[in-house]
């Protein structure tokens, strides 16, 4: 199937083109006719798949043919829940429309930066608007832009918007917006709070759910290593010199311990950069082009980083903590192995029965186990686990000898007895 055969103008399939996407993926060919449609649509797909061209491409064509107005009223409303996943959208909507027959304008507006220059920006109006909910309410109240023109509202990572928090911001928007609008949510997870949204405000929704396996599975190998807490980031820098990985992206459950393995990352001679919510946009901006262009070998994130942020090529993903949900433990890893490449997942199992148990029920959910391994000359001091961990040398083998098929089975046999 091609992209012409969903619909789209020649304008938007030369620019798919340019990007070098031969055909779309299964969640954009769901999509895409349904929301040319005009129908309101829940669409649940893994991280990767396609999401945000899904919901761009349609966007766009529905501007085709409108003269503009001045000021230009917002006719598109993209909320989601960080500033990167933000200024992500907005770059794919410029891609994609730079051969439309007239120019489209953009704002993307988020917070971390000085009002000001939005406001500007704003004074011709726009067509679409990117925001996150809290930079778009600000502007909201210095009457900056209004919402009353809004015929398509997009919640991007809809579960994530709920989770941090911006349940009463959202409200607020909602109730600024028209009654008639076309609604669309976008997310690699429905929780209960997005399928409880999704029954008030969507009116007669086109579902869809592309599971893993409907899709080009990303090409991800897990790995759980068993070590004590106080060695994680002295096996950490062993894993970055000897596996030789060029680029790895860690992520720590707070912002101290990002800037506490950043430091001691450096302090042993490695590039390395954390990345929070308190760090100024200008330096979240300046460690991500950093890293996209490896001037930065290493860089230490909180969950700030799980979403939105493509990377191309990331080959390692690290949870030195372990993720809050499986929920999250999908966006973490989902980093690496983006757009056909392969990746690596490492997670960091600290030997006690809590961490164990918590990893364990991240499997759970993911239908899955990952056999547990231990590297040389950072076994831990005890094991949680009731199977023995595989010990593994510097390059990646079982120390002592290579495992036959039967030890491969009898340690997959271990591990699901976990």
């Amino acid at each position: 199937m091609s992209f012409s055969s969903l619909g789209l103008c020649p304008a938007l399939v030369n620019a798919v083109c340019e990007l070098a996407y031969t055909e779309p993926s299964p969640v954009q060919t769901a999509a895409i006719p349904a929301i040319l449609a005009g129908r309101d649509t829940l669409v649940s797909a893994q991280t990767g798949s396609g999401k945000t061209a899904a919901f761009c491409l349609p966007i766009l064509q529905s501007l085709i043919g409108k003269t503009p107005t001045s000021p230009r009223p917002v006719q598109t409303l993209i909320l989601v829940p960080t500033r990167e996943l933000a200024a992500q959208v907005g770059s794919t909507l410029r891609t994609l429309a730079q051969h439309l027959p007239q120019p489209v304008k953009l704002a993307v507006l988020f917070g971390g930066i000085s009002i000001n220059p939005q406001m500007l920006h704003l004074r011709g109006g726009a067509d679409i608007v990117i925001a996150t909910p809290g930079r778009l309410l600000d502007l909201i109240d210095q009457n900056a832009l209004k919402l009353s023109a809004v015929n398509c509202l997009v919640l991007d990572e809809a579960d994530r918007l709920l989770d941090l928090g911006f349940s009463d911001e959202l409200n607020r928007i909602l109730a600024l917006l028209p009654s008639q609008r076309q609604n669309l949510f976008f997310s690699a997870t429905i929780s209960l709070e997005v399928e409880t949204l999704a029954q008030n405000l969507l009116r007669d929704p086109v579902r869809i759910e592309i599971k893993s396996d409907e899709v080009s599975a990303p090409d991800i190998t897990q790995r759980a290593i068993v070590v004590d807490a106080n060695q994680r980031t002295q096996l950490l820098r062993h894993l970055i010199e000897h596996q030789k990985w060029s680029r790895v992206l860690v992520f720590v459950a707070t912002k101290y311990a990002a800037e506490l393995v950043a430091v001691k990352l450096r302090r042993a001679g490695l590039n390395a950069e954390p990345f929070h919510g308190d760090l100024s946009q200008g330096k979240r901006t300046q460690v991500l082009m950093d890293f996209k262009a490896s001037r930065v070998r290493v860089v230490i994130a909180t969950d700030v980083a799980a979403r939105g942020i493509d990377i191309s090529d990331l080959p390692v993903v690290v949870n030195y903590d372990l993720p809050r949900s499986s929920d999250d433990y999908t966006h973490r890893i989902g980093r690496t192995g983006r757009a056909g490449q392969s990746g690596v997942a490492v997670n960091f199992i600290c030997a006690d029965n809590a961490n164990e148990a918590h990893f364990r029920l991240i499997e759970q959910r993911h239908h899955q186990k990952i056999i547990r391994e231990i590297v040389v000359g950072f076994e831990p001091t005890k094991s949680a686990t009731n199977a023995p961990p595989i010990v593994l040398d510097d390059n990646g083998g079982v120390k002592g000898k290579r495992p036959s098929k039967k030890d491969k089975l009898r340690a997959l046999a271990s591990a699901q007895n976990i």
